[in-house]
């Protein structure tokens, strides 16, 4: 396992797993094409190590008893791309939220719960309306760039859910992925 310095912070130590993603992300990413693609050629290399036993340390799958809790795997040092665990103890979730760059996300343990939403504007007022609703299981990832990727995630299980996410920015330094918050159009709290 090793550890880095990252924007004058330590992160967490990684397995050789997670090493090995970070080589073969970094390889796709300096391609240069769109967010997208990139998205979605990252999230294939994800697919593999999915549930595998020695993808995180047992640090790594702690959550919080309050929130869902975020490990800052890797973080690039020219700020191209973090990798992130977020742990999901039953229950917890995300508010309604986009991003501030390309995602990819994998489910490595459990089960989560995505609410999609589309922004409808008719020029002076805008509204989030539900489009779909997504359970996502262990090994099941998903791809997606700004704009259009407002969505709310949950752990609706009763057990612990873990997920990696690979995203187009330094984790490290923004702390979140998250570049707006929307109000619940159905008023849930």
């Amino acid at each position: 396992m090793t550890s880095s310095l990252v924007s004058g912070a330590v992160v967490a130590r990684v397995t050789p797993a997670i090493d090995d993603l970070v080589v073969t992300a970094r390889e796709v990413i300096q391609r240069g094409l769109p967010p997208e693609l990139t998205a979605h050629l990252v999230g294939e290399l994800i697919v593999p190590l999915l549930g595998t036993p020695d993808l995180l340390t047992a640090e790594q799958c702690e959550g919080h008893p309050d929130r869902y809790r975020q490990h800052v795997l890797h973080a690039e040092t020219d700020g191209s791309f973090s990798i992130v665990a977020l742990v999901w103890l039953p229950g917890q979730r995300t508010t309604i939220h986009d991003h501030v760059s390309w995602c990819v996300t994998g489910v490595h343990q459990g089960q989560e719960s995505e609410r999609r939403y589309r922004l409808m504007t008719d020029g002076r007022t805008s509204r989030l309306i539900p489009t779909e609703d997504v359970t996502n299981p262990t090994g099941a990832i998903a791809a997606f760039a700004p704009p259009g990727d407002i969505h709310r995630v949950r752990n609706a299980c009763a057990t612990k859910a873990i997920s990696i996410h690979v995203y187009g920015a330094d984790i490290s330094r923004l702390g979140t992925s998250i570049r707006r918050t929307y109000r619940d159009p159905e008023g849930e709290q």
